[in-house]
């Protein structure tokens, strides 16, 4: 079950990443813009962040390490996110992240809770043997 044992070697970190992503997904969703202009906005900001964290991330001795592909693509898609969210809730009524709707709230406090749930009894269940 590579889902759990996924889930059981989360770090507090990658547990956190997840987090915002579902306020991220939970706040698109009901502020959702097809506009092709916002799209097209947030992955050339995304594509310029990104690559501007990655040659902040390298080594100023000029040796190359090998990044994780998942730690390149989570530097090219936070400012893909951050960029979005700013375009979408632009004018919303948002006080920093927070929607001015209990019920957005809600919602995105109550699925994080449930992800936290099920991380949490993941990680209390016996560790699973690798199936070779």
């Amino acid at each position: 079950m590579p889902l759990i044992r996924y889930l059981q070697n989360l770090s507090m970190g990658r547990i956190i990443l997840w987090c915002y992503f579902i306020w991220w997904v939970v706040s698109i969703t009901h502020h959702f813009d097809a506009a092709p202009r916002i799209w097209v906005t947030s992955l050339g900001l995304s594509g310029i962040i990104g690559a501007a964290l990655i040659l902040s991330t390298r080594s100023s001795s000029g040796a190359v390490t090998k990044m994780d592909p998942w730690v390149v693509f989570r530097l090219f898609l936070m400012p893909f996110c951050v960029s979005s969210f700013a375009a979408l809730v632009k004018d919303a009524g948002y006080v920093l992240v927070f929607p001015p709707s209990f019920r957005e709230n809600a919602i995105g406090l109550g699925i994080i809770v449930v992800f936290l749930l099920a991380v949490r009894s993941v990680k209390k269940l016996k560790p699973l043997a690798d199936a070779r």
